[in-house]
């Protein structure tokens, strides 16, 4: 089953970014969108491919249990089973929700796989871009089928480039990291859509990135795949990023040179 299971999710994500979330791109009626809480919007496309990737996931793994970003929306109390025996399913149906509604891109497919509480295997897919990676934690990550290696020299400190997500930074924090982004080389805004932060750190189009929230379906499946390839995410005070721990804060790096650099000039007093 392990053999075929990365194939068989990633087929799974592609016939829900065919079926349901391209079509739907850009050709939203205002009745397709509706705001879940405040400054937070869902979409007729992110309900739909919930449901095809939950049906799907489930035939995959019988028995396993499904905890998707809008079903939590609707039952919060299915985040008790991130810390389950047996196999629990994280699923974000359309990551980058923001940019999906207003016609932009970036936006993503993510799922990621749980096993008696362990994270064992993560997916993203970016459908426009046409790159999914995928992976196991113990056997590495593959980027549209080719092995990822994250822990690769990279540019020395003062060269480096990433992106902080500073708007929910605590203020003083966030002061902290728009100076100390001075000394690494270039700082980035983000792309409003995690899925594709953790995408360009395995292409190598950025080193790091920084975010203060961190909801399990957003970034389960990325921070799998980065370790998965060398790489290192950890919150701000060095602990290991879990998607079940409640927290604030998380540093993500291809390396763990770069985390160390990046946290130095970031987050240090």
């Amino acid at each position: 089953m392990a053999d075929t299971l990365l194939d068989d999710v990633g087929d799974l994500l592609w016939e829900a970014a065919d079926q349901v979330v391209l079509p739907l791109f850009r050709k939203l009626d205002d009745d397709d969108v509706s705001e879940k809480a405040p400054g937070e919007v869902v979409t007729v496309a992110d309900r739909r491919a919930e449901e095809l990737l939950s049906a799907g996931l489930r035939r995959l793994r019988p028995g396993s249990m499904v905890v998707g970003e809008e079903g939590v929306a609707d039952d919060p109390g299915l985040l008790r089973h991130l810390r389950d025996g047996g196999d629990v399913w994280l699923v974000d149906p359309v990551d980058g929700t923001a940019n999906f509604a207003a016609g932009r891109r970036p936006f993503a497919l993510m799922v990621s796989l749980l096993s008696d509480g362990r994270p064992t295997a993560g997916w993203i897919l970016d459908p426009l871009a046409d790159t999914l990676a995928a992976g196991w934690m113990d056997e590495g990550t593959l980027l549209n089928g080719r092995p990822v290696d994250g822990a690769a020299s990279v540019p020395p400190l003062g060269q480096l480039r990433g992106a902080a997500m500073t708007r929910f930074l605590p203020p003083e924090t966030r002061d902290r990291v728009r100076a100390g982004g001075r000394r690494l080389g270039e700082l980035l805004p983000g792309h409003h859509c995690a899925g594709r932060e953790y995408l360009d750190i395995l292409t190598g189009e950025q080193q790091f990135v920084l975010f203060w929230r961190t909801l399990p379906w957003d970034h389960a499946p990325g921070t799998l795949l980065v370790r998965a390839a060398g790489g290192v995410a950890r919150r701000f005070d060095g602990v290991d990023y879990h998607p079940a721990d409640d927290g604030r804060g998380l540093l993500v790096a291809a390396n763990e040179q770069v985390w160390a650099e990046v946290r130095d000039a970031l987050l240090t007093t």
